[in-house]
């Protein structure tokens, strides 16, 4: 054992990490994000999923055998020959975790009153930089586990299930919560520093602190409703259902407004309906009811106004999202905005445009694609 320990200190790998100690977990940091973001595609899909739970086992593993390291009983044990590579395999797999959530949470066409949550997940992705040099404080090891352990049971349970609502939601937060509580008790009992360094009742309050704060966005509509991703959103002048294919006629935006396909100047030069197309990612086999909120914009009072709520129900499992569109007629002139949102009031993103009525001969270039 001693002899590979020795050998194992002085192979190239542990040298290369000693040398370049003060970035190895930005290197760390970089390949899991890069790695995700070129081999993560459909959140349904089988690999994906493998991926994921696979990070989500191994982060577990990892955080529980960090937390052995330095134990008395285990001093010639398999942890005092890999013990050193814990916490870059933790932040491996936490930034693995991270950046997935980020991925999948930003394919919305716009992110709206959900963004706060979608802040919170990149400050977590780059807060994985430093993780390293807070690797000792076992308080911060478990909150940051317990926040990606709550967001992968509220999309991988759907997934499972073919179904979302707001009892599963709540019944992936129990999950999360147990299973954390779990680790944290089996940690405190079998490793030394964890009953000097952690106050049990603290850290306790802390994960539950957490599973509230993670609630009070659900109920406030702040959370977006992954593993539903708004993929397509346009205002359009006209759409036409043809063979399966919709053709949806619209004005584009200049070549350096990339986030968006239409333009948000929506001129009018008849009484023709205004119409908003979307398409909408959902996993294979979910069925879900989604709904079309316009609401326009009263000046005068400063409040946006609700007006025609259009609903129609989605069946997961096409690449290109589930289409479908609604359309107003008799419209006002001035600010509008269309959320796509679920039975739940969860905003899976907003089509916001304005519009003008046009006397002028010159009419918009429109250009007709299919969908």
């Amino acid at each position: 054992m001693k002899r590979s320990i020795v050998k194992l200190k002085k192979s190239r790998v542990n040298l290369f990490l000693k040398k370049h100690k003060k970035y190895a977990p930005l290197l760390f940091f970089i390949a899991g994000f890069t790695w995700d973001s070129f081999t993560l595609g459909r959140i349904d899909r089988l690999y994906d999923i493998v991926i994921l739970c696979t990070y989500m086992c191994l982060l577990t593993l990892s955080i529980y055998f960090f937390n052995l390291v330095g134990n008395k009983k285990r001093r010639n044990s398999f942890l005092k020959k890999y013990g050193n590579y814990l916490p870059l395999a933790i932040q491996f797999f936490l930034g693995g975790l991270t950046s997935a959530y980020v991925i999948y949470f930003s394919r919305s066409v716009s992110l709206s009153k959900t963004a706060s949550f979608f802040v919170i997940l990149v400050i977590v992705l780059f807060a994985n930089e430093f993780f390293k040099k807070r690797i000792s404080n076992k308080y911060f090891q478990f909150c940051a586990y317990y926040f990606v352990n709550f967001t992968f049971f509220s999309f991988f349970l759907p997934l499972m299930l073919k179904e979302m609502n707001t009892t599963i939601f709540l019944i992936s937060g129990a999950i999360s919560l147990v299973s954390t509580f779990i680790l944290v008790t089996l940690v405190y009992r079998t490793s030394d520093s964890a009953r000097v360094e952690i106050v049990k009742r603290k850290m306790m309050f802390m994960i539950f602190a957490i599973y509230l704060s993670i609630n009070m966005f659900y109920y406030f509509k702040l959370i977006p409703p992954v593993p539903l991703a708004l993929d397509k959103g346009v205002v359009a002048y006209n759409i036409d259902v043809k063979n399966g294919y919709y053709e949806v006629t619209y004005e584009v935006d200049d070549w350096y407004v990339f986030w968006r396909d239409h333009k948000i100047n929506f001129s009018r030069y008849s009484n023709k309906p205004v119409y908003v197309f979307t398409s909408i990612f959902a996993p294979t086999d979910l069925k879900k009811k989604i709904y079309h909120q316009w609401k326009w914009y009263n000046n005068e009072l400063e409040t946006w106004e609700n007006s025609d709520k259009i609903g129609f129900e989605i069946i997961g499992g096409r690449d290109n999202g589930y289409r479908g569109y609604s359309y107003k007629e008799n419209v006002k002139d001035g600010e509008w905005k269309v959320e796509v949102i679920t039975d739940e009031d969860l905003v899976l993103g907003v089509v916001d445009f304005n519009i003008s009525t046009q006397k002028a001969v010159l009419k918009p270039i429109l250009i007709t694609k299919m969908y």
